[in-house]
């Protein structure tokens, strides 16, 4: 009787196997580079990038027509780590409207374009958000003459915003406080920052550090306004790419990693290559000459250091857009420094 369960038990142990070695080939992990959107970059030669194209500190031309601000430093930067060379991007100016449909439509490849993560947006809208690389909130810029102090003076204020979002923010903490105000509606940044210095609003709302940044570029003018106090709202914002491209995904969340992981280990694009001697294994991982972290994303093995020699670290690409403006980094410092930043391990 022992012997016959012993059999049925080989029996049953050999057709597990069995199974077992049909299923896996379905299961085995795609090639590192398996990803659409990355073989269509190369074969294009360049990176279309989505941004706003109007907003200071986020992505704005400056006076050379070279596209400046966060966003833009980020598009640079996968640029930096696919191609080893930060030029090699197409920025795509789009509307607040427009950034999901160009980039659901292949238009482009990754949409930096002050974009809010959202539970909304990434289950309806088929893309997914890569990473948080500015924590941010919506406030409210108004001229000092208006003698406004507190967002919960505007009652019956006309308050210039851009269509979507900020629209359901200002209805909901509006009605929160009970406060009634007139609503001025612009698809364009750049006309609604008109219209504001125009006057045909009495306050401009809008996140926080793009309001620092628009006083910040009136030079003198802008002592004339005052940043209310108020954040009303929670705005992580950050890029995006389409879903079912798990490579792309893979390759545009750790090209923000790498940026943190070199501010945490003291690299910058001046110092960058004097670590090239580093007995540091993180380092040696970082810089390409241990490991294959690169090719596990079909990228160069040295790509993290192409991005930092580009770009800079998480740190320079930050104060490049936002220290001229007196704004603290606050919640976008390291999470060592108190912020919310922080880095998986890149190992």
């Amino acid at each position: 009787m022992n012997h016959f369960f012993r059999l049925i038990a080989n029996v049953n142990i050999s057709l597990a196997a069995l199974m077992m070695s049909l299923v896996a080939p379905a299961f085995a992990a795609d090639p590192p580079n398996a990803s659409p959107t990355l073989a269509a970059v190369k074969t294009r030669g360049t990176l279309a990038c989505g941004v706003i194209g109007s907003s200071p500190g986020f992505s704005l031309p400056d006076s050379k027509g070279v596209m400046r601000g966060i966003d833009a430093d980020a598009c640079r930067a996968i640029a930096a780590a696919v191609f080893g060379d930060p030029g090699k991007v197409r920025f795509v100016s789009l509307t607040a409207q427009q950034r999901l449909t160009a980039l659901q439509t292949g238009e482009v490849d990754v949409v930096f374009g002050n974009l809010t993560w959202t539970m909304g947006r990434e289950t309806r809208s088929g893309v997914q958000f890569a990473t948080i690389h500015y924590y941010d909130g919506a406030s409210f810029i108004v001229p000092k003459q208006l003698k406004v102090d507190t967002a919960t003076k505007l009652k019956g204020a006309s308050i210039c915003m851009l269509a979507g979002p900020a629209e359901a923010v200002s209805q909901e903490y509006f009605a929160k406080i009970k406060t009634p105000y007139k609503p001025v509606i612009f698809s364009d940044g750049e006309e609604l920052r008109k219209a504001f210095l125009a006057k045909r609003c009495d306050a401009y709302m809008s996140d926080a550090s793009s309001l620092a940044n628009f006083k910040a570029s009136m030079g003198a003018g802008g002592d004339a306004y005052m940043l209310l106090p108020e954040v009303i709202s929670k705005e992580p914002l950050g890029g995006a790419v389409r879903k079912g491209d798990d490579r792309w995904l893979d390759i545009v969340r750790y090209t923000h990693f790498a940026m943190l992981t070199a501010e945490e280990l003291g690299i910058t694009a001046e110092n960058v290559t004097t670590f090239s001697g580093s007995s540091d294994p993180a380092v040696k991982r970082f810089l390409g000459v241990e490991g294959d972290l690169g090719s596990a994303l079909g990228l160069d093995n040295k790509w993290a250091a192409n991005i930092v020699s580009a770009e800079g670290n998480y740190g320079e690409m930050w104060s490049r857009s936002f220290a001229a403006t007196g704004l603290p980094r606050g919640l976008n410092r390291l999470w060592s420094a108190g912020g919310l930043q922080f880095a998986p391990p890149l190992r």
